[in-house]
């Protein structure tokens, strides 16, 4: 029979043990999560993610928004997208008037070689920019922003940067397919440079129209044309086979695109029409990107082609070509556009109007 000191003595013995055992099975998780890691995938836990105070008021409201409306409806087919389109363009164009108000533009309608298009020119042009003009290609998944839904961007870079902006409202489904809009940018492109020198010609767009902008760079390599003197492709689509980190690490934060399995994916794949996803002219950061022109590329935290935009800006200093990353906080895709009354709509423009004037022309 123990005694009671015997007994006291034999936890004594057994407690550095019990310890021991005791960290080994807190540890149990964190080492289950270390051998996932180990395998290539890494568990995160589930988590709120609130909208940051290093925003402004007004991008608060956008970085607060609810997930887009239908970010999971998948059309098939060119005409599947129109009914979704029109809705689309319409509530955009409902804001264009106030906008091209408070921005100071005008904004004309043109045909440039058979290809639509509309000219927008700011209030005041500077004497230094008198001599250059800036070819948009706008965004919208190769489906989305006909006519002058396509505007907004365009506008705000006019304004902000008092330059002369040809937007290209290029052809897209179920009108014509991939490469139609490469097609209609370059024959706009190509009529500039009738009349202007290169030098002082920039190219410049976001998400479908940053891919477009590096898409057109490969094609005029490829066709022997002059290099435009700098390029701003923003949040490019470079990569439409969906490779990229921030494909799986900003799935349903970012608030636009929401899904690497969404409409914009969706849209595209409609645009491609069978092609090959991973051609340059559809991913162009498989593209060689040696000789391209000065670029400065545009993003935020949130953006769900973070990576793209990272992985192209990695190409481009690989190959040696002058290049410059802005990411702004918080933001998802492209929503350095979503309200010019913003400081970071300002000063993204600014920032692209700033690296135009160090490379382009006088």
């Amino acid at each position: 029979m123990l005694s009671v000191a015997s007994t006291h003595a034999s936890d004594r013995a057994r407690r550095p043990f019990l310890i021991v055992a005791a960290c080994i099975m807190a540890t149990m998780p964190s080492l289950a999560r270390a051998q996932s890691a180990q395998e290539g995938t890494l568990q995160v836990p589930a988590k709120s993610v609130p909208v940051p105070p290093t925003v402004s008021p007004q991008l608060a409201k956008i970085v607060g928004m609810p997930l887009r409306k239908g970010w999971d409806v998948l059309p098939k087919t060119g005409d599947e997208w129109t009914p979704i389109v029109q809705a689309s363009a319409a509530a955009t164009m409902k804001n264009i008037p106030a906008m091209q108000e408070r921005l100071h533009v005008k904004v004309e309608k043109t045909t440039i070689d058979g290809v639509r298009a509309f000219i927008v020119t700011p209030e005041t042009i500077p004497p230094q920019n008198r001599n250059r003009v800036l070819l948009h290609m706008h965004g919208g998944c190769y489906v989305l922003n006909p006519g002058e839904a396509a505007l907004p961007e365009a506008m705000f870079m006019a304004a902000f940067g008092a330059f002369k902006v040809i937007s290209v409202d290029y052809r897209m489904p179920p009108e014509a397919y991939f490469p139609a809009a490469l097609d209609d940018g370059m024959t706009v492109y190509k009529s500039i440079l009738k009349t202007s020198n290169p030098k002082n010609v920039a190219v410049f767009g976001s998400s479908a129209g940053g891919a477009l902008t590096l898409e057109m760079m490969l094609k005029a390599k490829a066709d022997g044309l002059a290099m435009p003197g700098a390029i701003a492709p923003g949040t490019p689509m470079s990569d439409v086979t969906k490779v990229g980190d921030t494909f799986v690490t900003n799935a349903m934060l970012d608030n636009v695109l929401v899904s690497p399995d969404g409409f914009c994916d969706a849209g595209t794949v409609v645009y491609a029409n069978g092609h090959d996803l991973k051609d340059p002219l559809l991913s162009p950061v498989y593209g060689d990107m040696k000789d391209f022109p000065p670029t400065i590329l545009t993003s935020g935290t949130r953006d769900l082609l973070l990576s793209n935009t990272v992985r192209v800006h990695r190409k481009l200093r690989e190959a040696r070509v002058e290049a410059q990353l802005q990411v702004f906080e918080a933001q998802s895709h492209a929503q350095y556009y979503r309200d010019d009354t913003s400081p970071e709509a300002k000063a993204a423009f600014e920032e692209i109007a700033l690296f135009f004037d160090n490379h382009l022309g006088k």
